[in-house]
């Protein structure tokens, strides 16, 4: 890839997108199949791919220029060029995005790629290779390889040759990719590169001041959407003493109007769990959540079907265990706290720092929330899910991730080495034309 111009790199993104617009609903269609995605957050998914493609080729494009620093008599030109080679190593929440914006940022920097999808949504990431080859990558330079995680992704993290790993997935698995990519193997003759977004334990402060019509609303998208199964899902509610009844009261009632079913139906809002497993676990921390707090809301749960409706506890302590763990499941803790202050060192008890949310009309507080709320992603009088690229360039910090957030001015950078060129042009002279008389 590195051998392909950069224009040609770029126009192999747009026409990816251009036939990600024609296979629409195929793509849509398939996320709701193979990972019981609602239909219309499907959809979305597939907006946010095309929009990867076409950002990162104008990005490389504006970065292909590099910089000059030149002066009298002396010519600097800061430049860019590929790392080598990229291992992605996609989830299967964002099936089609995160895999997508990972390899064609990889691809359009002029590394070399393998694209390893988790297990349960490996059709997803073969119909997107589909589209690759018809948009014209070029033989040898993109791979796709399923496999199982601990065997495949294992392999190619530890592998010498490899020179980046971009990740997205869990907490424990992103460890330990960022462990075993710092052991130097036999041979290696470089240092690896590790990108990774490892989730978040969210929370939305409501404060005494917050318009409880978009507050519920808010919350409600923010938790329950896609089943709770978003990095950026909200699993802490934040609620001031003086709202916290009233609110809770009208969190539950709106809760139980949304829709639990299968993903086709186009009036489902919450559908099945990824798989047994994740079931199991849900289900394991709604029983620690009865033994820690008080049940508001426990939804039935259709059957068959790897179900798990919409749960919210009231009354929890903000070292409880629902509060602190990452659940990835439509799992609510709603928090009682005194004063602002409170709101913000409760928010901020956690591990994680990926997205956050405040409803208030207070100034002060909004002030304050935007200097102090430990988050990558802050969102004010809004649902915090549904990030758009380019618009709110999406990633964490502390032990939500490492590397620049997707979908930002410097998320390639990380894909590529720069490198400075500098020639003195005060010749004496210049050496004679090979081959002149």
């Amino acid at each position: 890839m590195e051998n392909t111009p950069v224009t040609e790199r770029a126009a192999i993104l747009r026409r990816a997108a251009q036939l990600m617009t024609d296979r629409r609903a195929e793509l849509s269609a398939w996320m709701v199949l193979e990972v019981g995605k609602p239909v219309r957050e499907a959809d979305g998914e597939v907006s946010e791919a095309i929009d990867f493609c076409n950002y990162y080729a104008g990005e490389m494009e504006r970065l292909e220029a590099g910089i000059a620093y030149d002066i009298a008599g002396e010519t600097n030109r800061y430049i860019y060029q590929p790392r080598g080679i990229a291992v992605v190593i996609a989830p299967w929440n964002f099936p089609l995005a995160i895999a997508v914006g990972m390899t064609v940022a990889a691809l359009v920097a002029g590394n070399c790629t393998l694209l390893k999808p988790a297990e349960t949504s490996s059709v997803i990431a073969a119909k997107f290779t589909e589209i690759l080859i018809e948009a014209g990558i070029p033989k040898g330079v993109f791979q796709y390889v399923p496999g199982i995680g601990g065997d495949v992704g294992a392999y190619l993290v530890k592998h010498k040759d490899t020179h980046l790993i971009a990740f997205t997935g869990s907490q424990a698995v992103g460890c330990r990719i960022y462990a075993e990519a710092a052991v130097l193997q036999p041979g290696q003759k470089h240092l690896k590169r590790v990108i990774a977004e490892m989730g978040g334990k969210n929370a939305i402060i409501i404060d005494e001041s917050a318009d409880l019509d978009q507050a519920v609303q808010g919350v409600v998208q923010s938790a329950f959407g896609y089943s709770g199964q978003k990095c950026s899902a909200c699993s802490r509610a934040i609620v001031l003493d003086s709202i916290y009844a009233t609110f809770l009261e009208r969190l539950v009632e709106a809760t139980q109007s949304l829709n639990v079913g299968a993903a086709e139906l186009p009036s489902t809002k919450v559908g099945p769990v990824i798989d047994a497993t994740a079931q199991a676990k849900m289900q394991e921390y709604i029983a620690i959540g009865k033994t820690e707090a008080q049940v508001a809301l426990e939804m039935p749960s259709p059957s068959p079907g790897y179900f798990v409706a919409p749960v919210i506890f009231s009354e929890v302590s903000p070292q409880a265990r629902i509060a602190q763990e990452e659940i990835f499941g439509p799992v609510l803790a709603v928090i009682r706290v005194q004063n602002f202050t409170e709101a913000l060192e409760v928010a901020n008890s956690t591990d994680f720092a990926l997205t956050g949310g405040l409803y208030s009309r207070t100034p002060s507080h909004i002030e304050q929330a935007t200097a102090n709320f430990e988050v990558g992603n802050l969102y004010i009088n809004r649902n915090i899910t549904g990030a758009i690229v380019s618009r709110q360039p999406f990633g964490g910090f502390k032990l939500s991730g490492v590397g620049s957030k997707a979908g930002s001015p410097d998320y390639l950078l990380q894909f590529l080495e720069p490198r400075v060129i500098t020639e003195n042009i005060q010749r004496q002279g210049f050496a004679p034309i090979e081959g002149a008389e």
